[in-house]
């Protein structure tokens, strides 16, 4: 008798378990839930996914054939079988429509190198998938740049000047060089230490670029600490970004050279054509090209200057047909001899007199005529 109700009892049991089951197959968790405006499947429901908008008032009534609302800005992913906002969500079929996904952009480049929006604020900024990427504009506590300043519109020959700390230099210099948005070397020059370089405290520099007008708008300055040790450990560097802007014009710029004059005739001097941004100072250009020296490309071909570096142009005037330029005293420091002299006043004159308006050229260094340049 016992025994028979201990079987009763499990059968019983069976019974209503069998009985739940039956009830969460059929009743409980098979069903479509509404889970974030978006129809999820639960268990094995009978019924396809409901047609009717989930949690999202339709605007207009517009979903395409999956129940997506379209107007809400929701596509149907198929790797994904749901509806999604491509711009928010990855979806590999709309990979190349909407590039990139926060996962796998860390940063503005990333971002912007496939080809996700840029806005043009500064520091620029990309956008995808709701995020937003900052460019990161260098800076470093061991240089103080003090012109150009960052997006500064620059033109040729630009200025640099600034303090950096002694360690960046070898041999009172660093490198500097110029670079489009791509990063192609537009120019190079050395920035020279204006004191004491042995030390540990910031020490002013100043350098010269001289570059010719690319069909870009921006680019960027680029400083670098000099690495005799070529070490990785001992790099470092300093980028702003810059700006281009102008219409270019060429102009000529005259130097000596011994292989076109090997007589060495010292008053005779050969002309190289420069591009530069187009101004109205047009003569006043062309003698900072000259101050600027020949280019490493015009030194291999034998191109020389006999006007020392660090010569500024203090004023030029223009009265009559003559040209009236004063120089600072750096231009007759330690010239000495008639053949050196020709070769200034040479270069100085035929830079001018290749403009219409100028027949004459006076030369004068802080206001004195008389007794400059003489050999």
């Amino acid at each position: 008798m016992e025994k028979k109700v201990i079987i009763t009892l499990l059968g019983a049991v069976v019974v209503i378990l069998a009985v739940v089951a039956s009830f969460r197959f059929f009743y409980g968790e098979n069903k479509w839930v509404c889970e974030n405006n978006q129809w999820v499947k639960r268990g094995n429901p009978i019924a396809a996914m409901p047609n009717a908008g989930c949690g999202v008032s339709l605007i207009g009534g517009q979903k395409d054939e999956h129940g997506c609302l379209t107007a809400a800005g929701f596509s149907w992913c198929p790797s994904t079988q749901r509806c999604q906002k491509m711009w928010e969500e990855f979806c590999e079929e709309y990979k190349e429509q909407y590039r990139g996904t926060s996962a796998s952009i860390t940063n503005f480049a990333e971002c912007a190198a496939v080809g996700n929006p840029v806005r043009e604020s500064y520091p620029r900024q990309c956008s995808v998938n709701g995020q937003i990427f900052v460019e990161e504009i260098g800076t470093n506590a061991d240089i103080n740049l003090k012109t150009p300043l960052l997006n500064e519109v620059i033109t040729s020959p630009l200025t640099i000047a600034g303090e950096a700390k002694g360690s960046w230099f070898f041999e009172a210099q660093f490198p500097i060089k110029l670079e489009d948005e791509e990063g192609n070397v537009l120019a190079q020059t050395i920035a020279t230490a204006q004191a004491d370089w042995m030390t540990e405290n910031m020490v002013p520099f100043a350098a010269n670029l001289t570059f010719n007008p690319v069909d870009r708008e921006k680019g960027f300055l680029i400083l670098e600490k000099d690495n005799p040790s070529g070490l990785a450990e001992n790099a470092d560097s300093f980028r702003i970004p810059v700006l281009f802007k102008g219409e270019s014009i060429t102009i000529k710029v005259f130097f000596n050279n011994d292989r076109l004059d090997p007589e060495i005739s010292c008053d005779k001097v050969f002309s190289v054509e420069r591009t530069i941004t187009k101004t109205d100072a047009i003569g006043r250009a062309a003698l900072e090209q000259l101050l600027a020296g020949p280019t490493e490309v015009e030194e291999v071909n034998a191109y020389s200057t006999a006007i020392n570096p660090g010569v500024k142009i203090n004023s030029l005037r223009i009265d009559n047909g003559t040209a009236k330029v004063d120089f600072s005293s750096e231009i007759e420091k330690g010239v000495g001899g008639s053949c050196k002299v020709s070769a200034i006043r040479a270069q100085i004159s035929e830079t001018l007199k290749q403009f219409p308006t100028v027949k004459d050229v006076v030369i004068s260094v802080e206001g004195r005529i008389d007794d400059v340049l003489q050999p």
